[in-house]
């Protein structure tokens, strides 16, 4: 099953910090898509829900250094 999240991310200042995310969930199984904005402060994330969670997910961002803020 296909879910789709939009996270709101702290933290990313440039394009190097949307590279940084986007490779940290690129490494994740069950990742489909990727939308990063540092000028937004966002991720758009789709995944499948039978191979990864929204925790997982959440995890990835902060262990490459950011904040995912709580909507």
């Amino acid at each position: 099953m296909r879910e789709s999240v939009i996270l709101k991310v702290t933290g990313m200042k440039c394009g190097g910090c949307e590279a940084n995310v986007t490779h940290k969930l690129n490494d994740i199984d069950g990742v489909v898509y990727i939308k990063a904005s540092s000028q937004e402060q966002q991720v758009q994330v789709d995944f499948n829900a039978e191979k990864t969670t929204l925790a997982a997910i959440k995890d990835a961002i902060t262990n490459a250094g950011y904040t995912v803020v709580s909507l």
